[in-house]
């Protein structure tokens, strides 16, 4: 009975005490997260093509 117990207090808390934020505001801020996904995976692309033809032209030498 504890775990009904505690999905009750759960949703209880979710509904009635949680201040959520707008739709506007939700979506805006998917948008901030998606743009910085982006650029993070292109600055970590743009730094493994650098790494990779570092260390290609280094083991060229043995």
């Amino acid at each position: 009975m504890k775990v009904i117990n505690y999905i009750k207090e759960s949703f209880e808390e979710l509904t009635n005490n949680m201040t959520w934020v707008s739709w506007e505001e939700a979506q805006k801020s998917t948008v901030v997260v998606a743009i910085f996904t982006i650029i993070f995976a292109l600055a970590v692309f743009v730094v493994d093509k650098a790494f990779q033809g570092v260390l290609s032209e280094y083991f060229k030498y043995f």
